[in-house]
C-alpha cells in the first residue's frame, strides 16, 4: 500500500480554504449591491450554499426574507377576508385576485392599441405608397397616431415628468444650498424663503403655475406641452427643499480644520467647493436628493390628478370618474404601481450615493 504523504494532504486543505475564502470575499463584495437592490437576503443564501454556518445563515434568511414574505402574506389573507365586506357605490371593494387579474387586463389593452397603431401606420404608408405611385404627391399624408394612452404609456409619462421636475429642483437647490452653507449671509437671505414657501400644497402651486406657463409658454409646438411643463414646475417648486437643506447643512458641517487647510493653501472659491465641500457634503446631498425624489413623485400624482395631465394620477382620476365595475380594482393596481415606482426610484437614487459616496444611509 502506498504511504499517503502528509504535505500532499495540507496542500489540498490550504487550496480548498483559500477557494472558501475568495468565495466569501466575493460574497461580501456582492453584499453591498444586494443591500442597495433590496436584495440583502440573497447574502446569508449565498453564504450558507458556501458552507459557513447554515444555521446562523438560516436564522438570517428567516429575518431577511421569511418574515417579509409572512408580512405580505398575512396582508394578502386580511386584504382578501375583509375586502368582500366592504361595499361601495361601485360594488365591493376588489380583493387581491381581482386587482391581479386587471393587470392582465391592463396589460391586454396595450397590446390590442398597439395592434391598432402598427394597423394605422400600415394604412397609412399603403395610402401614401398609392399615391406616389399614381403621381400626386401632394395627397402623401404623415400622421402621427393619437390613439388612447395605455396604462404604460401614463406610466412612462409620470416618470419622464418627475424626473425632470426633480433635475430641476436639484440644479436650483444644489447651489443655493452650497451658497447658504458657506456664507452666513446667504443662509440668513434664503432661510426665511424656506420657511415659507417649504409647507405650500402642490395644490396651491398648480393653478399658479398653470396660469404662468399659458401665460408664457403660448406656442402648441415647443419642445414640451403645456401640461407636462405645468405638473414639472410643480414637482420642482415642492421638491427642492429638501436638497437645499439637506445640502447647506452638510457644507455647514465640514470639518473646521479642512476649511483652514483651504485657507493655508490659498484656494480659490471654485476648487474649495469641487475639491473640498462637495466630497465633505456629499452624502447629505444625496440623502436630501432622494428626499426630493420621493417628495416630487407624490406631488406628480396629484398635480397629474388636479389638472387632468397625462399621468397615472390621470388615470386614477379617470377610473373614479369612469364609475365600472372593474375601476376600483384598476385604481388599485394604480396605488400598488405608484409605491412600487417609487421604491425603485429611491433604489436608484441610493444606487447613485452609494457609488459616489461612503456614506451607509439607507
Amino acid at each position: 500500500m502506498t504511504a499517503i504523504d502528509p504535505s500532499t494532504l495540507n496542500d489540498d486543505a490550504a487550496s480548498k480554504e483559500a477557494a472558501r475564502q475568495r468565495r466569501f470575499t466575493r460574497i461580501n463584495k456582492a453584499d453591498k449591491w444586494f443591500q442597495v437592490l433590496g436584495l440583502a437576503w440573497l447574502t446569508p443564501v449565498l453564504r450558507a450554499a458556501a458552507g459557513d454556518n447554515p444555521r446562523a445563515q438560516g436564522a438570517q434568511i428567516w429575518q431577511l426574507l421569511g418574515v417579509p414574505l409572512l408580512a405580505i402574506g398575512i396582508f394578502l389573507v386580511a386584504w382578501g377576508t375583509l375586502a368582500p365586506k366592504v361595499q361601495t357605490s361601485l360594488g365591493a371593494v376588489p380583493g387581491p385576485v381581482q386587482v391581479w387579474d386587471q393587470v392582465g387586463t391592463l396589460h391586454a389593452d396595450y397590446l390590442r392599441e398597439k395592434d391598432r397603431e402598427a394597423a394605422f401606420y400600415e394604412r397609412q404608408d399603403a395610402r401614401n405608397a398609392t399615391a406616389l405611385a399614381e403621381g400626386n404627391p401632394d395627397a402623401v399624408r404623415n400622421r402621427i397616431y393619437t390613439g388612447k394612452p395605455t396604462y404604460y404609456a401614463q406610466i412612462w409619462t409620470s416618470i419622464k415628468t418627475v424626473f425632470f421636475g426633480f433635475l430641476i429642483a436639484s440644479i436650483i437647490a444644489i447651489p443655493l444650498g452650497i451658497a447658504a452653507g458657506l456664507s452666513a449671509t446667504a443662509n440668513a437671505a434664503l432661510n426665511p424663503l424656506i420657511q415659507i414657501f417649504k409647507p405650500v400644497s402642490p395644490l396651491a402651486w398648480l393653478p399658479i403655475v398653470t396660469m404662468i406657463v399659458s401665460a408664457v409658454y403660448a406656442t402648441n409646438d415647443g419642445m414640451f406641452s403645456k401640461s407636462f411643463l405645468v405638473s414639472a414646475i410643480t414637482v420642482t417648486l415642492c421638491s427642492l427643499w429638501p436638497t437645499l437643506i439637506n445640502t447647506s447643512l452638510g457644507v455647514s458641517s465640514i470639518d473646521k480644520d479642512l476649511v483652514s487647510v483651504s485657507r493655508v493653501l490659498k484656494m480659490n472659491t471654485y476648487t474649495k467647493i469641487t475639491k473640498l465641500v462637495l466630497p465633505s457634503a456629499l452624502p447629505l446631498i444625496f440623502t436630501g436628493l432622494r428626499l426630493s425624489l420621493g417628495v416630487g413623485w407624490m406631488v406628480l400624482i396629484a398635480a397629474e390628478m388636479l389638472a387632468q395631465n397625462p399621468g397615472l394620477g390621470k388615470f386614477v382620476w379617470d377610473e373614479f370618474q369612469n364609475g365600472s365595475s372593474q375601476s376600483l380594482a384598476r385604481i388599485m393596481v394604480a396605488v400598488f404601481t405608484i409605491g412600487i415606482i417609487g421604491f425603485l426610484l429611491d433604489r436608484v437614487m441610493y444606487a447613485l450615493q452609494s457609488m459616489f459616496t461612503f456614506s451607509n444611509n439607507r
